[in-house]
């Protein structure tokens, strides 16, 4: 595998913009000309009014480079032999068995005891593992599984502590699971994965070794009560995807546990409509560092997930964020609902992006090329926490992250208590673009910590509340100091409606009205944050759209989350 791409070859083609104030706090045009470079892999882009899974919204220049490759998974039935495997049978001698095209069906409701390996087999043909039950009694391709098809299910569990119910050989690659319910005896008390798709120990230490091509469509994934797990499927692989399916009690206690994991395999990733629980972090990519020299986690598709966590596991597992990337590039996160997120291992951001090298073997570590847009997050205690290489081990420091269109609502109320933190950027960040947000903040808008400073950094069209403390900068105060303090050379500060600031000591070309009942919105009270016609905030946004976030965009891209 050939080392990664150096950050200075990933960033976009550079052109000139307006920065709204500088260093010295005056008015300024700021003609940022930088080194051109020339990217390559990324989708033709329609206007954010056309979203779709295939038609993403328009980039820019400064915009992250989407991922390259996104993978697809529509299913065309075997042509090969079928197997079928009756309760009591030999699943493993099924397996074994299988050649390139076949399909081995597992009874409906029967239960396999054991740890089961997908064996490396030659061809490229897909080996199919599903349920004997019908296509037609299933959920239809697209559409997510629901514990409520268990009967359906055959049963894969696994009877010892740290063993998983399916795990892949070096190299296994052409597998697809539909159906399957995965998990864990009850005697079992704690265990690493109940899903290993490749291995993230120091056993996988070259590209060959890397299972590919495997698919996890419409599965049924979870641990117990009293499960401590690390994790309910390890992605230590290339072009996987876990799609339509159910993960569940992912948990434990004084250790981090994620729905989805994954560090030492390259990608691409395709994590779409899903329902994950996670108590550590519901999806995280790095964590550990890659035993595969210069791999970093890549062309990640995080689309139509419903991340969540019970509020009964308050005070009983562990709980660190939704979403976490510490290694990871060319990342879309789009149209996903996060929620149910409260202070407890970390300071409460619902949202972590850092790059870390994690035991300081892995110093090409980043998190960079990021997208977040389309997102719904609810009944969480913090935002995003974005830092450039927080750890001590050398890393990469994190770029290139856009953040549009997202509606942060019920913040750092009730039982999901934190921070209260819209963003926190801490670091020297490049390329923080934060635009068409609609948020509700108890304490700060932006929370400024840790020098040196961040460049090429963009706050507009954004549709917020003050909190506490607004735009803020540790000792340096709020507004325009806290912006001159932590941004180098220049920045875009404009056209943003904050809700209970004041124009005093803050750029001009915003909005500062004094409550939320001035903004005009359609219905604050019944969550509809569209503005009115009448608002008199209606199109004027910098592009001449409303400020805040495109809530029609938005409500498509989340319509089937639930």
């Amino acid at each position: 595998m050939s080392a990664p791409t150096s950050t200075a070859s990933m960033r976009p083609l550079r052109v000139s913009y307006t920065a709204s104030y500088s260093r010295n706090g005056a008015t300024m045009l700021l003609v940022a000309v930088a080194a051109v470079f020339v990217r390559f892999g990324e989708r033709t882009a329609l206007a954010p009014d056309a979203l779709s899974p295939s038609r993403p919204p328009a980039s820019r220049p400064m915009d992250p480079e989407l991922p390259r490759r996104f993978l697809d998974t529509h299913y065309s039935p075997p042509t090969g032999r079928t197997i079928v495997v009756h309760a009591g049978g030999n699943l493993q001698a099924a397996l074994d068995s299988a050649r390139p095209c076949d399909v081995v069906t597992l009874e409906s409701g029967a239960t396999f005891s054991g740890s089961f390996i997908l064996p490396n087999k030659s061809g490229a043909c897909w080996i199919t593992i599903r349920t004997a039950a019908a296509d037609n009694r299933l959920p239809a391709q697209g559409t997510r599984i629901t514990p409520a098809y268990a009967t359906l299910m055959p049963k894969l569990v696994s009877p010892n502590n740290g063993a998983s119910a399916l795990g892949t050989a070096p190299g296994a690659h052409n597998y697809r699971l539909i159906g399957l319910e995965l998990t864990t005896a009850a005697a079992v008390t704690e265990t690493n994965s109940i899903i290993s798709l490749g291995d993230g120990s120091a056993a996988q230490n070259t590209i060959d070794r890397v299972p590919h091509d495997l698919i996890l469509d419409r599965v049924y994934v979870h641990g117990h009560a009293r499960l401590n797990l690390q994790r309910c499927i390890s992605l230590q692989s290339a072009s996987s995807a876990v799609i339509d399916s159910y993960l569940a009690e992912c948990h434990g206690k004084g250790f981090d546990s994620q729905a989805i994991c994954g560090w030492n395999g390259p990608g691409p990733f395709k994590i779409v409509n899903n329902y994950l629980e996670g108590a550590g972090e519901n999806i995280m990519f790095g964590g550990a560092d890659p035993a595969i020299a210069n791999l970093t986690p890549s062309d990640i598709e995080i689309r139509q997930n419903h991340l969540t966590r019970p509020p009964a596991w308050k005070g009983v597992w562990t709980v660190k964020n939704l979403l976490e990337l510490k290694h990871a590039q060319r990342v879309l996160i789009e149209g996903n609902l996060f929620e149910n997120h409260w202070l407890d291992g970390q300071d409460g951001s619902a949202i972590v992006l850092k790059s870390v090298n994690q035991d300081g073997k892995a110093p090409w570590s980043v998190a960079r090329d990021i997208t977040f847009r389309f997102n719904r997050l609810r009944n969480i205690a913090g935002g995003v926490a974005v830092a450039a290489h927080p750890e001590a081990h050398p890393a990469v420091p994190a770029s290139h992250m856009k953040f549009t269109d997202n509606v942060f609502d019920n913040m750092n109320v009730g039982v999901f208590t934190g921070n209260g933190r819209l963003f926190q950027l801490f670091g020297e960040l490049d390329d923080i673009i934060i635009e068409h947000n609609t948020a509700f903040t108890s304490h700060s808008v932006i929370l400024f910590s840790a020098l040196p400073q961040i460049t090429n950094f963009v706050f507009r069209d954004n549709l917020t509340t003050h909190g506490q403390y607004g735009v803020f900068g540790s000792d340096f105060g709020e507004g325009v100091a806290a912006l001159d303090h932590y941004v180098a050379l220049g920045y875009s500060f404009e056209h943003n409606v904050i809700v209970g600031g004041t124009s005093r000591g803050y750029p001009a070309r915003n909005a500062y009205p004094a409550t939320v009942a001035d903004v005009g919105f359609v219905d604050v009270r019944r969550g509809n944050y569209r503005l009115s016609t009448t608002s008199r905030f209606a199109k004027e946004a910098s592009d001449g759209r409303d400020p805040g976030a495109n809530i029609d965009a938005v409500d498509r891209a989340t319509s089937d989350v639930p």
